[in-house]
């Protein structure tokens, strides 16, 4: 059945807010051009969406031309403000963007493992407003959060998982408290890095890939068809606790030493190279591994970076065997440490471990990719409550993931 003209008017709307979002601002007849639509249709969204607020005259598209078919239209980036956090054991970091998602502001803190849940979760929270306050934002529409652990596929919430502070469940809670008009959603960290990847990084031409993250610990993210895989119970990349030879051991249910996040693990790398000579000093966020490994690339240390990718090849040719996904992206602070040289060696390998095709890539985004993704996800769900018709919107507070 044809689309009823309130209808049409939505998804022409629609349509055109997301060309504005992607290729930034345009003129009257670009978008006539992009969207295919007539020039009368295109005259009434394009004063529409002015006359809610959602686009403005931001420019003229040349000095040659003047007048009304030479004005560029941009989305209003002060319709919404975002925050997005990286929720780390150590501490958080936050920034907080306009609806285009650009940065205002930026800060972090430490937080101490003696730190108490509710003293933690205080400074995690006072973190939030103190940057939203420097960027002068009085009311953020969006929160979106990175943190390690599982994320119950039903109730999108951060499930209790052995080994994390209970300051990063409760933060959750604790933000949907203090901003109450504020939506919340919380993601696995590296599921939002393998987003980040896949939109501005490593992975921008493929649907499907695998995202191997090494930064202090290790784990890994699914896309396959463009479709992130959470599984049953959010558990899907929990390569940590994957069984395999040469640790000495096997993990537990609450203990993933023993499997893969003992050989690629930051402890564990930082060991190897100790018994290459290699040695570096811990310093902020930034696991020691990725300057070791940094390091190493700089000196062309080929003993010491064989036998990680040797290590880093058991865990990818295991991922490659059950997914075949084509591609697998090194990622974190390590892998980006690690660039082309570590990709290469570890390719190399699992070449010859598997028959499956497989294109190893280094990550371009490195620790920042956690924070970025969970600002993408945050300006997603913004844009879809901003741009959705009037009648249409729910400014219900979710949790849900």
């Amino acid at each position: 059945m044809p689309a009823s003209p309130s209808t049409a008017r939505a998804i022409n709307d629609r349509h055109a807010l997301r060309l504005l979002q992607q290729e930034g601002p345009l003129t009257a007849g670009q978008l006539k051009q992009l969207t295919g639509l007539s020039r009368p249709t295109v005259a009434d969204l394009v004063e529409r969406l002015a006359a809610a607020g959602l686009i403005d005259v931001v420019g003229e598209s040349g000095e040659q031309r003047r007048g009304p078919n030479a004005r560029l239209y941009g989305i209003v980036a002060g319709q919404a403000h975002l925050a997005a956090l990286d929720v780390r054991t150590e501490g958080v970091s936050v920034v907080v963007s306009d609806l285009l998602g650009r940065a205002l502001a930026e800060a972090a803190v430490p937080i101490g493992g003696d730190t108490g849940t509710g003293p933690a979760v205080e400074q995690a929270v006072a973190l939030v407003e103190r940057t939203a306050k420097e960027a002068g934002v009085p009311q953020l529409h969006t929160v979106g959060i990175g943190a390690p652990g599982l994320i119950d596929p039903a109730t999108g919430e951060l499930r209790d998982s052995g080994g994390l502070p209970e300051w990063h469940r409760r933060l959750v809670l604790a933000l949907q408290e203090r901003f109450p008009e504020t939506r919340v959603h919380v993601e696995n960290e590296t599921n939002l890095a393998a987003l980040a990847e896949q939109r501005d990084g490593a992975a921008r031409d493929r649907d499907t890939f695998v995202l191997l993250w090494l930064g202090h610990g290790t784990g890994a993210a699914v896309v396959l068809d463009g479709t992130l895989r959470r599984g049953a119970s959010g558990g899907t990349g929990e390569i940590g606790f994957l069984p395999v030879p040469g640790t000495g051991g096997l993990p537990s249910a609450v203990d993933c030493e023993g499997g893969f996040h003992s050989l690629a693990g930051s402890a564990a790398i930082v060991a190897l190279a100790g018994e290459y000579g290699l040695a570096v000093e811990g310093d902020g966020y930034e696991p020691p591994a990725a300057r070791v490994v940094r390091k190493a690339v700089a000196n062309a240390s080929a003993d010491f970076l064989d036998a990680l990718a040797d290590r880093l090849a058991i865990g990818v040719a295991s991922v490659v065997a059950v997914l075949d996904p084509g591609c697998l992206v090194l990622a974190g602070e390590v892998g980006q440490a690690g660039g082309t040289d570590l990709a290469a060696r570890v390719e190399h390998r699992v070449r010859r471990m598997s028959p499956l095709s497989t294109e190893v890539r280094a990550g371009r985004l490195g620790g920042g990719a956690v924070l970025r993704g969970a600002l993408l996800t945050a300006r997603d769900r913004a844009q879809d409550d901003v741009f959705a018709p009037r009648q249409g919107r729910d400014r219900t507070p979710s949790a849900r993931g």
